[in-house]
Formats: structure tokens, sequence, C-alpha cells
């Protein structure tokens, strides 16, 4: 998981778009940490999120029956396909990561073919909402995951992201200092 990061990517959604409830958020690539903090964290909070993933590369099924008991109370939408093309539509946010962790790079060329159908780029962005906001965690790898004129273009909110993560850090210091005095 990665919580410390979704928690900058929620207060960006918002500061974006406002009600999470209110908002697609689709995310695209390997159902591993970011995925599965964001799943949580659409789960707990309400929202509504699809996650596009391929086959073998889908979140572990311990964290989607998890998200599912949340997502009971919460009353979220949380759904996982296979296409991100279906995925995309109509979509707010279209989020990615990197396809390859750290650790896994001796995967690199055969899952920068598996994932070239997940890749955030000017056709892909068509099927979302024409005020649709782009997301990365961040380090990018151009041309990969995301193409450099989406990463450029007007969608992309990656560093105002990149920088709420100060924010969300220095919130998460002040939480716990707090509750050690």
């Amino acid at each position: 998981s990665h919580p410390s990061q979704v928690l900058a990517d929620i207060m960006t959604i918002f500061e974006q778009k406002g009600d999470l409830k209110k908002v697609k958020v689709t995310y695209l690539g390997d159902g591993n940490n970011v995925c599965n903090s964001l799943l949580y964290a659409s789960a707990i909070l309400g929202g509504r999120l699809t996650v596009a993933c391929p086959d073998k590369y889908q979140p572990a099924q311990e964290v989607l029956d998890e998200v599912k008991m949340f997502s009971r109370i919460s009353k979220a939408s949380v759904d996982v396909v296979s296409s991100a093309q279906k995925a995309a539509a109509d979509s707010d946010v279209i989020y990615t990561d990197v396809w390859t962790s750290m650790g896994k790079e001796s995967e690199t060329k055969i899952r920068d073919e598996i994932f070239k159908p997940y890749q955030i780029n000017d056709d892909l962005l068509k099927r979302a909402k024409t005020d649709c906001i782009v997301m990365h965690c961040l380090p990018a790898h151009r041309g990969r995951e995301i193409t450099d004129s989406v990463m450029d273009s007007k969608h992309s909110v990656v560093f105002q992201q990149a920088a709420n993560r100060l924010h969300t850090a220095k919130a998460i210091l002040a939480y716990l200092i707090a509750k050690a005095d």
C-alpha cells in the first residue's frame, strides 16, 4: 500500500473536482500498492472508482474483499475491469503509476507489452470528460504509461499532486506529534 501518496491524491481531487462522491476516478495500470490504497480510500470515503488492469495484474482478492466490505458501508462504487478504453469513458480523473515497480525491473520488457493498452495518451483522454484531470504519482516514464502530450497538457495536475505530498506529510506529522503529547 501507499497511504501517504493517496492522501495527497484525494486532496488533489478534492481541490480540482470537489466532492469525491460525485467524481468518477479511473486508475489504469498495475493493481499493486498505489492502486490498493486508492481502492481503500475510495471505498472508505464513498467514492466512484474504476480500476482497469490486465487480468494477471489485478489487485489481490484479499484487498478487493476488504474494499467490498467498506463499500457496503460508504455506498462507494468500486469496479475492476480489464478494458482501459471502457474504464476511461466519462471519467473526471484518470490516474496511472509506473508499469514496473522497484524490484520488478527484470520484467520491464514484458510489462511494456502487456500494459501498452493502458497508456494515458491523447486517444484515451478523448473518452473522458472534456475537463478531466490526469494524475501520476511520479516519477513517470514518459512514453510508457503516459505520453508527453498528456503529461504536459492542461489536463495534467501531476505537479500539484506532487506538491500536495508535502502538505499531507506535514499533516500526518502534526497529527502524530499531537497524539504523542
